[in-house]
């Protein structure tokens, strides 16, 4: 059968995309550049079965978006940097709790206010560490209108299936482009459920882990009855304060993703078949003026190619050394001020790689000519 292609936006795409993925639940508080997402959630979130509500503020958003997981849906909220920001006690409690839930984080200009209506790529350290503790997290990064909706799909797939808090970082620009897009058939993306336990419910403990390192999950209301808590705890859900037992949690939270890193880490090349001599490593929006940087420095005589990062946590150290090692120089765009990525692609290449920054942060995006200008 013929489907359609249509003219659709990327927060759109991304709204749309969790829909496909199952996701039947949205809480949140509308903010500018993602303010469409919940517009459109409200609108097509009933018609499927699902539930949207408007919470007073993101501190109850991210909190009821982790009550609905811990029931059993498919939850999600989606916020700008304020709204990130006050996220963060909750998120750290979804990471303690091994609660399932995806949540998108249009990235605009700051720090606080700031250019409320302009683009960055400012948040990727926050997104890894923005809450205390020994913790980890998953992060992708979309840089098209279709990649809105296949990473929004993977997002809630890696979110269901490790039991974590995982971060869809766009921004500003990808989030308000406009392309044309054929949503893909039921189907045609693979779709994950997490983990139900099959042991009797007397003997069910919430945090013990499987052979994949990853416990199921069942759900409130069922005929399971278990404890999930903020503070440190054993494979029952119940308070355990022991070293050994501290050392175990921290260490199993790590390890469910850092086992799996390849299941994860995703990232595409271009114009790299015949090696380059300069790479370029860019994310997001900047992605597209990465390429056509590459493309036009190769019409002067340049090999360059470009390495995308889709997903920016876990870091894809292996990767970057990979394609960086034979480059002469190795060119890292993106919309900040201290280069946040270019210090993780140098711990990855080492401090005798030449690499160089292009970065702006004055709300406008970074063209292929401030690219240019680097590279030659």
């Amino acid at each position: 059968m013929q489907r359609e292609a249509r003219l659709i936006q990327g927060n759109q795409a991304i709204a749309e995309g969790a829909i496909y993925a199952g996701a039947r639940f949205y809480a949140g508080y509308p903010i500018t550049p993602s303010s469409e997402i919940a517009e459109e959630c409200s609108r097509i979130m009933p018609g499927v079965g699902g539930m949207y509500i408007q919470m007073e503020d993101e501190i109850a958003s991210i909190a009821a978006v982790v009550g609905a997981s811990l029931a059993g849906a498919k939850a999600f909220t989606a916020t700008s940097g304020p709204g990130f920001s006050l996220m963060q006690e909750n998120l750290g409690l979804a990471v303690m709790g091994e609660v399932p839930c995806v949540v998108i984080n249009v990235q605009r200009s700051g720090p606080s206010t700031g250019l409320a209506t302009k683009p960055a790529q400012s948040d990727v350290m926050q997104v890894r560490w923005g809450r205390h503790g020994d913790q980890s997290i998953i992060a992708l990064s979309p840089s098209s209108v279709k990649e809105c909706f296949t990473l929004t799909v993977q997002a809630f797939n890696l979110a269901e299936r490790f039991r974590v808090p995982v971060i869809l970082a766009a921004d500003e620009i990808v989030a308000h482009m406009r392309e044309s897009f054929t949503a893909p058939a039921p189907g045609e993306l693979e779709v994950v459920d997490r983990k139900k336990p099959a042991c009797p419910p007397g003997q069910y403990k919430p945090f013990e882990a499987g052979e994949d390192g990853v416990a199921p999950l069942a759900a409130y209301g069922s005929r399971y009855v278990f404890h999930v808590s903020s503070s440190m705890h054993g494979p029952d859900g119940y308070s355990n304060n022991s070293p050994a037992n501290a050392a175990w949690r921290v260490a199993q939270l790590h390890r469910k993703i850092e086992t799996h890193r390849d299941e994860i880490v995703m990232t595409r090349s271009y114009y790299t078949g015949d090696g380059c001599d300069v790479l370029l490593v860019a994310f997001g929006a900047v992605t597209r003026a990465a390429r056509a940087a590459a493309l036009e420095a190769r019409k002067r005589g340049v090999k360059a190619g470009v390495l995308q990062l889709i997903t920016l946590w876990p870091f894809p150290d292996l990767e970057v050394a990979v394609l960086g090692e034979n480059a002469r120089t190795v060119v890292v765009p993106e919309m900040n001020y201290a280069g946040q990525v270019a210090g993780e692609v140098r711990k990855a290449l080492g401090p005798g790689k030449d690499i160089r920054r292009v970065n702006k942060f004055n709300g406008q995006i970074i063209t292929p000519k401030d690219i240019l200008e680097a590279v030659m």
